[in-house]
């Protein structure tokens, strides 16, 4: 691209960010869970405190100790069993806004307008890189059409931009790296070293689940790069895992962090024997179950599909072929997790995470010559599908309770795959939840008096 055209590419990729950042927060409200309470409270207590410790918390509402999330560490503080990457990054972006007495920490919806604002803001800037990276390969309306798909029809929506937890930083991390690793030339720029480095770390300290896809990109960093690119991006991101590592030890006796424990809490709350299963349950669920399938829920995704195969023409100095492996490495492991339906969600919450690294394949599918007529209503419809149900998350759940409701999902798994009771006919038939707007309160920025 000229100088020019990459000055245009800035630009409507700082434009999309904004727009989508208004967009995610449209419903004015938080969509948290079990599992991100921990993390929105602990940037609470880093900003308000400067440490992670949840003792405060824990000590104003002592049930907290009861709840998976909240450890009593090696150190005998009460810590959250997640990673505090996030917790740190929302304290920081916060903390202009509190010192200048704009939002006060105190006030009883701060830890959500933090959690809030912090994940739609990381979501947007993931989704503005997969606009810079699909750019790589299509012009610019193709290119935004791309992000547009992936930012409105997709997890990105309904799900990562809405609570503080783990997704949205890994995904705004793989964005970053996928856009310097996407570079259909070799990676022979000391920036793309930094900038896979430093997203790779990023993802895999916000969600140490994310291994096997973070290996297969350093791997093809080492295959695609010259020596000393390939040795500064594994620097980096294993300098994030030592960090953690040690962080966790430290606080919890095991560089796992509370992970060891995870088996245990999978077998009382949800019903699962063991961790992994050797059941194809798991693989066919997250792609076609009627309430947790990817394909269900974003058939615009079947672009990347699509691309798989000129993929590997390509050949292993290209990264599509990368990018491929990378996801089905991280498939395979979500595919015989026992818990693939990800407990009490909306939609497929574990794919997600995958979605960063299928832009480049989605682009050079989109790269093909005009399509036909018949592809283009396809590909029209996929895409109003897949935003009008990510709409149906945003705007209605959890409202419809088809987690719990007549039974719950984490014990009784045949409802996974009900189709006369999916989650998004109940979810959208119970109309727009109550709790919209809840943040476009004065309680989210400052103490009310009783």
């Amino acid at each position: 691209m000229t100088p020019h055209a990459h000055g245009g590419t800035r630009a409507t990729a700082a434009g999309l960010c904004l727009a989508l950042f208004v967009a995610y927060n449209a419903n004015g409200r938080e969509i948290g869970s079990y599992d991100s309470l921990p993390t929105k409270l602990a940037a609470r207590e880093f900003l308000l405190r400067g440490t992670l410790k949840l003792n405060y918390a824990v000590g104003a509402l002592p049930e907290l100790a009861q709840r998976w999330g909240f450890v009593l560490g090696k150190d005998g503080s009460y810590r959250s069993v997640y990673s505090p990457a996030p917790s740190i990054i929302a304290a920081g972006l916060t903390w202009p806004f509190s010192k200048s007495g704009i939002v006060n920490l105190r006030a009883p919806r701060a830890p959500a307008l933090m959690a809030k604002a912090t994940a739609s803001l990381l979501v947007a800037l993931a989704a503005a890189l997969a606009f810079i990276s699909a750019r790589q390969r299509l012009p610019q309306g193709r290119a935004l059409f791309l992000a547009i798909g992936l930012a409105l029809g997709t997890g990105y929506w309904y799900m990562a931009s809405q609570t503080l937890w783990q997704t949205e930083t890994a995904v705004l991390g793989l964005a970053l790296a996928v856009a310097a690793f996407a570079a259909p030339r070799d990676l022979v720029n000391i920036r793309a070293a930094i900038a896979i480095g430093a997203g790779l770390g990023l993802a895999a300290v916000a969600r140490p689940q994310l291994a096997p896809l973070v290996a297969v990109l350093l791997a093809g960093t080492w295959v695609r790069a010259p020596l000393r690119t390939a040795l500064v991006a594994t620097a980096i991101t294993l300098a994030f895992g030592i960090a953690l590592g040690a962080a966790n030890l430290r606080w919890f006796g095991d560089p796992r962090g509370a992970q060891a424990w995870l088996q245990d809490v999978n077998a009382r709350i949800h019903g699962t024997r063991s961790m992994f299963v050797a059941e194809p349950g798991g693989f066919i669920g997250l792609l076609v179950s009627p309430s947790r399938g990817l394909i269900v829920f974003s058939p615009v995704v079947l672009v990347a599909f699509a691309g798989v195969p000129r993929a590997f023409k390509e050949g292993w100095r290209s990264p599509l072929p990368w990018c491929a492996l990378a996801i089905a490495s991280q498939y395979v492991l979500y595919g015989s997790y026992a818990v693939w339906w990800a407990g009490h969600t909306y939609g497929p919450r574990y794919l997600v995470d995958v979605l960063p690294v299928a832009v480049p394949l989605a682009a050079v599918a989109m790269s093909a010559p005009r399509p036909g007529r018949v592809a283009r209503i396809a590909a029209g419809a996929a895409l109003a599908w897949s935003i009008g149900v990510a709409a149906v998350g945003a705007f209605c759940y959890p409202h419809g309770q088809w987690n719990s409701q007549p039974t719950d999902v984490d014990r009784d798994h045949s409802r996974l795959w009900s189709v006369s009771d999916n989650q998004i006919a109940r979810t959208l038939a119970a109309g727009l939840s109550p709790q919209n707007f809840r943040l476009f309160n004065p309680a989210s920025i400052r103490v009310v008096p009783e």
